[in-house]
């Protein structure tokens, strides 16, 4: 009997209710005891630890469990070798720089001190820009570094920034990451590996799209594929009435009433959507 793949899983904060949800509706099983550190799932031949998501990259990366659920920015602070295998559509972020209003580029960085949570990750970018800075590693919020003297800027996670103006920083320089939810693994070919990323590959593309059918005079069909292209072409079928015809595609699920709204204009009728629970593309 193969040994289960070992799954890590972000056992609190933002990414771990998300991160729960998407891997029950791939099909797994879920944790009941908030408290559980295991939970084994032999009928899928997994088995699932769930752990502090800043540590999970570290576990990964030894090899210590085979794949992992985490951020991109803690996998790009950590020292180890996993690699993300898969961006998985949620938990996003973006980080930037901030500081008091007299600082308008990162250049001006140079020499002086930069408080942040990440700074492996933060210390990289620089390096890169070719600015050299004295990182200041706090653990958790940094808003108040630079009013308390800690430091002269500070690098964070941005939301819409009003936390930092609340502090009396303004954002500055380059976005230093686009993060969001990945896949991980120091070893993308363990057998198991890539039938986890299709299910969860599958269940973001559920999200993110509807299947649309409507009825159709078959003379409008030319027209009405290219409001409704699907992934490959529409599905078409033929009607009682051979003037008509029937059709289906699968239509980004953000643009869905505006593309009802096109093709009932055109002369589709019978227009019906309907949610996507799971996906193999």
């Amino acid at each position: 009997m193969s040994k289960p793949l070992r799954i890590a899983v972000p056992n609190k904060g933002t990414l771990s209710e998300s991160a729960s949800a998407m891997l029950v509706e791939a099909g797994y099983v879920g944790r009941r005891d908030p408290r559980a550190l295991t939970v084994p799932d032999p009928r899928n031949g997994v088995e699932f630890f769930y752990l502090r998501p800043r540590d999970i990259a570290t576990y990964v990366g030894s090899g210590a469990l085979d794949v992992g659920i985490t951020g991109r920015d803690l996998l790009l602070d950590s020292d180890t070798q996993a690699l993300e295998v898969e961006a998985l559509g949620f938990g996003h972020s973006t980080f930037r720089f901030a500081g008091p209003a007299s600082i308008k580029d990162i250049a001006q960085l140079e020499g002086k001190r930069v408080a942040t949570s990440y700074p492996r990750l933060v210390g990289n970018f620089l390096s890169h820009a070719g600015v050299s800075a004295d990182l200041v590693s706090l653990d958790g919020a940094v808003e108040s570094a630079v009013r308390l003297g800690v430091a002269d800027a500070v690098a964070d996670v941005v939301s819409t920034g009003a936390t930092l103006k609340a502090q009396g920083l303004e954002i500055f320089g380059p976005v230093i990451l686009e993060s969001e939810a990945v896949l991980i693994s120091a070893d993308a070919q363990v057998p198991g590996i890539e039938t986890l990323r299709r299910r969860l590959h599958g269940v973001w593309v559920a999200q993110q799209y509807v299947l649309m059918d409507y009825d159709l005079p078959q003379a409008l069909l030319e027209e009405a594929s290219r409001i409704t292209p699907g992934l490959e072409s529409p599905t078409v079928s033929p009607l009682r009435d051979p003037a008509w015809v029937a059709v289906r595609a699968m239509v980004p699920r953000d643009d869905a009433n505006h593309v009802m709204d096109s093709l009932y204009d055109l002369g589709a009728r019978a227009i019906l959507v309907s949610a996507i629970h799971a996906a193999r593309i």
